[in-house]
């Protein structure tokens, strides 16, 4: 009996990679570093990592935990002994009251910390608003949780600080979520007490969470303000999110943390426990060292960052490209919209004629066309060659 080729035919394939990841796009940053890693003699004033080495004391209670044996699993909000290190650091710098126990866990980094928490909140289709420029993982987290990504534009003549009737004008019924980053990457902008108040008040009258993203508040070069979490009526609908990797130069041990409510805190711990387990156990050694003896090492990274702002912003400003004074991180955001090349087209022509690498600010989103970003997470002689560079590339363009 003969078989009918119809119903034989070969099925169409279904596609391997899930339709919201397949759109994805890939991050700006690495991609622009892959043409950069075919070069030599490059001076990098791209990739955001500390140029200094973790203090010795933090490499040291590491390596001392790992003669000890302390080779294994922690509890998955992370060791209590950090937790409680975590806390106390939080109420002696903030003021802000949070449960080792309960309101407290320890993350891969900051990055994870941001993800399992929109996970945990997000629902499909639940909006969540973010100020852009941005860090590059914000919208995609949000879209991996079938959540509607929301960019509200930031504007230079602001110094990159969102403005409310920006976030007016984006909220809806829908909204869920309000994700901050001050200090900011890429632009280096912070917040004053008054910019706080405002935000927890929008966010209150709508009844919003907030995710602050608070990883370079170490690194802040104006007078430090209460984190938005501490305002009258925020503690309740926030989560606070921050790490080691920056004050500390501890960007490859992963090791961050995040504090908020408790119910909160516990749907984050169960994404957690399902994907990491725990953080490094060795980097929470490492990490417990930090908050309770490395305060002076940290200081002086920051006074180091902060003189290295200041040379190279002023020797931006003084090529004409105007840029604006970072209250925080260690980026500058200058604007290159004077040269009449995109972001990219500058980018990869001072790379290819004077092999200085920095970042497109497109790849921050559509609003940072027009600007690149630049790491002085570098030795200052390094950034002054880079100047160097970059003012004989301009006068090469006719630029200056």
């Amino acid at each position: 009996m003969s078989v009918s080729r119809s119903r034989c035919k070969t099925p169409s394939p279904r596609p391997r990679v899930a339709p919201h990841i397949a759109v994805l796009p890939k991050s700006g940053i690495r991609d622009f570093f892959e043409l950069v890693n075919t070069m030599e003699g490059v001076i990098s004033l791209g990739i955001g990592e500390p140029d200094f080495v973790a203090p010795w004391k933090i490499r040291e209670a590491t390596i001392y935990s790992l003669q000890r044996g302390f080779t294994h699993y922690t509890s998955n909000l992370g060791d209590l002994k950090l937790r409680k290190a975590i806390c106390r650091y939080f109420q002696n710098r903030f003021g802000g009251i949070y449960s080792p126990e309960t309101e407290c866990i320890v993350t891969v980094g900051v990055s994870e910390g941001l993800d399992i928490a929109i996970r945990a909140v997000t629902s499909p289709g639940d909006e969540v608003l973010y100020h852009e420029p941005c860090y590059v993982s914000y919208a995609p987290a949000v879209s991996m949780s079938h959540g509607v990504p929301v960019p509200v534009l930031t504007k230079a003549e602001n110094d990159f600080v969102v403005q409310v009737e920006d976030l007016e004008k984006a909220v809806t019924p829908k909204t869920k979520l309000l994700l901050l980053n001050y200090p900011n990457n890429p632009t280096g902008a912070g917040m004053t007490l008054e910019d706080k108040k405002k935000i927890a008040d929008f966010a209150i009258r709508h009844d919003l969470l907030v995710f602050s993203d608070e990883i370079y508040d170490e690194l802040s070069y104006i007078p430090r303000s209460p984190s938005i979490a501490t305002l009258p009526g925020m503690r309740e609908r926030t989560v606070v999110f921050n790490g080691f990797s920056k004050a500390y130069a501890m960007t490859g041990f992963r090791i961050a943390y995040a504090v908020g409510p408790h119910d909160l805190v516990d749907a984050m711990m169960k994404i957690h426990q399902y994907s990491m387990l725990c953080a490094p156990g060795l980097s929470q050694f490492g990490a417990i060292e930090a908050l309770n003896s490395c305060d002076e090492e940290r200081e002086a990274m920051r006074e180091e960052y902060e003189q290295r702002r200041n040379v190279i912003v002023k020797g931006f400003n003084s090529m004409g490209l105007h840029c604006f004074l970072p209250r925080g991180a260690f980026y500058v955001f200058p604007c290159i919209q004077s040269t009449g090349m995109s972001s990219m087209e500058f980018a990869t022509q001072l790379l290819q004629e004077e092999k200085v690498a920095v970042i497109p600010g497109s790849a921050f989103g559509a609003s940072g066309e027009g600007f690149v970003r630049c790491s002085y997470a570098t030795a200052m002689e390094e950034i002054q060659e880079a100047l160097v560079r970059l003012r004989r590339f301009l006068k090469k363009k006719g630029l200056h």
